[in-house]
């Protein structure tokens, strides 16, 4: 009887895994309509939000073509921006250091043009 167990528990491995993964899936599609029902967000918020999620995988093309078109209009820009603000800021602060001293970079060209200076006024305007 054991073994009787055993196998049928075997068996229904894959169809609760199926089960539980698309039941995941509509629950976070109904999360998304609820955000963008009730809330203020934006679809191209939700994407940004999906793109910097920490998966060690990279966001495929058509989804990275969708935000930075959206990138253009200026609302969707400062949405875009805050995200990344949140979600990529922390990984920069061991690099803080290198950073600021990027204030004084100097690297002059051979023909004397400043490169360091471009890079300076760059940060301030």
């Amino acid at each position: 009887m054991a073994m009787l167990l055993n196998k049928s528990s075997k068996m229904g491995s894959p169809l609760l895994y199926e089960f539980k993964r698309q039941a995941s899936f509509f629950f976070k599609e109904k999360i998304k309509t609820a955000r963008l029902a009730l809330t203020d967000v934006t679809p191209t918020e939700l994407t940004t939000e999906k793109i910097t999620n920490g998966d060690l995988w990279a966001p495929d093309t058509c989804t990275m073509g969708v935000i930075s078109r959206a990138a253009f209009e200026v609302y969707d820009y400062w949405r875009i921006v805050d995200i990344l603000h949140k979600r990529v800021a922390e990984e920069f602060q061991c690099d803080k250091d290198a950073i600021k001293e990027m204030v004084s970079f100097q690297f002059v060209h051979e023909k004397g043009f400043n490169w360091g200076s471009r890079v300076i006024k760059g940060k301030r305007s």
